[in-house]
């Protein structure tokens, strides 16, 4: 005698929508609900029927989204999208303290595989199973009703309906503490799951936006080398751009921090500015804006997509190269000569499927001599792209000789390391910085007898590493921490380019403490190259303060 499997009881579209709205309100949302536990203007039972209220809100409007698509055909692939988007920000929100916007999710696309291999852990696959395999797995064998078209457009109509009103009329019982907590604690509206992730999507490919459109604006037609007596050198200008990542300025000795994490560069004449703010808290966002000409207020509402600082100094007669031992330019390296080193096999620069920057000054010789010999002539413009201190796995970016500060977080889930060990792994990767700069001064001091050599070094954002249980960066600019968009930045010029700029280091180094931005850096570095250009506003040109002293 066999026995009969049991008889699942079909279910109503209706029905998995509520229990898929509730699921992904309250275990979808943990670390907006852990967020809310810490506010202490919301504590007892009005903390706690505020809670449900905030709950029952965000339920609504997953249902009244749910049921735009509840058909037979589409609902489960949408609970399932919702559900794992939810499960994935939910890790990253409590091991990180990041939050979810469309900064975030431009990021997350432009991840290569080495990156996203660094961010896999046990904890993310534990949270992905409990908050989304396993409640998909009993979603998935729950049998649908079917009912005739019209009833079930009827049916979504109404649920639509009156998911809105509920979640309108529970917004106006708490409307007094709700619009004081998002305006008080603005970084919670992109906590609430998957709503953040649905917004972001949204506003990457349907919602209208100031983005820019249209075909690419050329930018300094009239650029040209300055010629007047006393600007040219006898040999030719030599510009190294080490484009830094995530460096933070808090935690260079050279601008105040107890730890010893730059003792080469101290050694060297430079000069270290220690109030620089980032255009963006992200790589995706600040590379663009550092190498445009319109700074990060107009960058983020620009009409067109302009060339930027390597189009014009190749404009104006330069060389220019980009090495890149990163996951990419951003795009402002594809109208000039480009190569990346990440991939090299190396085995006194990479390990396994990751190089140390150094690998670019093993390749620089080579990559120069390719570059047209008249343009070199005239000077060259080298940028760095550094991997830096990229987390959360900043163990992998020293070798063993650079682990200065021990012990070290090795765990890419950084919340699950005493904060120190974090701390101690990250400036590991601020001596090897260190190191590869002076090494950078070093090979440019080599190429004196044949060029006028100096460097700028500037980090795209800065970092949390346990701030108000904030890691990583990424925040929404408003809300960031300075940790997050205080950058370092050096200068080392030889002595024949501080004839050549008539700029001395002792004159910068008076400035060292003055409030500067990346929205300097595009003037700056056409200044300091002797670019002729209506685009070039000398009023940021923090050269031009020290030119002729």
């Amino acid at each position: 005698m066999f026995l009969k499997p049991p008889i699942r009881t079909a279910r109503t579209s209706t029905k998995l929508l509520v229990v898929a709205s509730l699921w992904l309100a309250v275990a979808g949302n943990l670390a907006l609900w852990r967020t809310l536990l810490a506010l202490p203007d919301l504590t007892g039972w009005h903390g706690m029927g505020f809670g449900v209220a905030f709950a029952l809100m965000i339920a609504c409007v997953v249902a009244a989204l749910l049921s735009l698509l509840a058909w037979r055909f589409t609902l489960k692939p949408a609970i399932t999208l919702l559900v794992l988007l939810a499960a994935f920000a939910t890790h990253y929100m409590l091991m990180y303290g990041v939050v979810v916007d469309t900064p975030m999710l431009v990021n997350v696309l432009q991840t290569d595989t080495r990156e996203a291999r660094d961010q896999l852990s046990w904890q993310l696959l534990g949270t992905v199973l409990v908050l989304a395999v396993l409640p998909l797995m009993w979603l998935w064998r729950q049998p649908m009703t079917t009912r005739p078209l019209t009833q079930q457009m009827l049916r979504n109509a109404g649920l639509f309906a009156v998911s809105l009103a509920l979640a309108f009329g529970t917004t106006q019982l708490v409307f007094k503490d709700f619009s004081s907590l998002m305006r008080n604690h603005p970084q919670m509206r992109y906590q609430i799951n998957p709503l953040n992730s649905v917004y972001a999507v949204l506003d990457m490919t349907v919602i209208p936006s100031d983005q820019p459109r249209g075909p690419m604006q050329s930018l300094g037609l009239d650029a040209h080398i300055a010629s007047s007596t006393g600007r040219t050198p006898q040999k030719p200008p030599l510009l190294v751009f080490v484009l830094g990542e995530t460096a933070r300025s808090q935690n260079f000795s050279l601008n105040g921090y107890e730890r010893n994490t730059n003792p080469l560069l101290a050694k060297e004449n430079i000069t270290s500015f220690s109030q620089v703010s980032s255009c963006g808290t992200s790589t995706a966002e600040s590379v663009p804006c550092m190498f445009s000409h319109l700074g990060r207020a107009e960058f983020a509402k620009r009409g067109s997509e302009f060339e930027n600082m390597l189009d014009v100094l190749q404009r104006a007669g330069y060389a220019v190269l980009w090495i890149d031992n990163q996951s990419g330019c951003k795009e402002q390296c594809v109208r000039v000569p480009h190569v990346n080193t990440s991939n090299l096999k190396l085995p006194e620069h990479c390990t396994g499927d990751e190089c140390r920057d150094t690998v670019m000054l093993a390749r620089i010789d080579a990559e120069l001599a390719k570059l047209p010999a008249e343009r070199r002539a005239r000077g060259t413009v080298v940028v760095m792209h550094q991997m830096g201190s990229h987390g959360p796995a900043y163990f992998k970016r020293t070798p063993a000789e650079f682990k200065t500060f021990t012990p070290e977080c090795t765990d890419t889930s950084l919340s699950q390391c005493d904060r120190a060990q974090v701390v101690n792994a990250y400036d590991n990767t601020l001596v090897f910085t260190d190191y590869f700069l002076s090494r950078v001064i070093t090979w440019l001091k080599a190429q004196e007898k044949i060029s006028t050599p100096a460097m700028l070094y500037v980090s795209d954002h800065g970092e949390s590493l346990g701030e108000k249980n904030m890691y990583l960066h990424g925040l929404p600019y408003n809300i960031a921490p300075p940790e997050q968009t205080t950058v370092p930045m050096i200068t080392w010029l030889s002595p024949g380019f501080e004839q050549f700029r008539h700029v001395s280091t002792r004159c910068l180094q008076t400035l060292r403490d003055k409030p500067l931005s990346h929205d300097h850096l595009f003037h700056s570095v056409l200044g300091l190259m002797a670019v002729k250009t209506s685009v070039y506003q000398r009023e940021r040109d923090f050269f031009a303060a020290c030119e002729g002293r």
